[in-house]
């Protein structure tokens, strides 16, 4: 079965430190696949917050994830502290990739446990149709 593969920077322009809440953890007892989502969704909120925006307001336009890849490497734990590198990357007209690299933090020693890449879509929710990537975005990303 052929599986994702996910182009990764080598280097990230953003970090962010998420703990594992005791919500995050599965019947498995460990963090849910759906968690994971979550928290790169928290991150990404964080990496725009430092321009001063947000999914609704994105350099003058808005954002809509049109897709998602979560590659997992290792299992993640109640109390484990991640740090969540992110950029962007592959920008199209109307669309580009934020890239997220999550390492666990446990005993001095960092260790990738997790890629993920979601595809953002700019979007006017005001007019309800698809617009292009800001010039200022573009400019963030390189």
């Amino acid at each position: 079965m052929a599986r994702i593969k996910l182009d990764i920077p080598k280097t990230f322009s953003f970090q962010a430190t998420i703990p594992i809440r005791i919500t995050d953890i599965n019947y498995g007892g460990h963090a849910g696949n759906d968690s994971i989502l979550s928290i790169i969704h928290e991150a990404r909120v964080q990496f725009l917050k430092q321009w001063g925006c947000d999914e609704k307001n994105f350099f003058g336009t808005g954002l809509i994830m049109s897709d998602v890849a979560i590659h997992f490497k290792k299992e993640i734990f109640y109390g484990d502290i991640l740090l969540v590198s992110v950029a962007m990357q592959d920008f199209e007209k109307i669309s580009f990739d934020i890239v997220y690299k999550i390492d666990v933090i446990k005993y001095d020693k960092t260790e990738t446990v997790a890629t993920a890449k979601t595809g953002m879509v700019c979007y006017d929710y005001t007019a309800r149709k698809i617009t292009s990537v800001p010039e200022e975005a573009q400019k963030k990303g390189l």
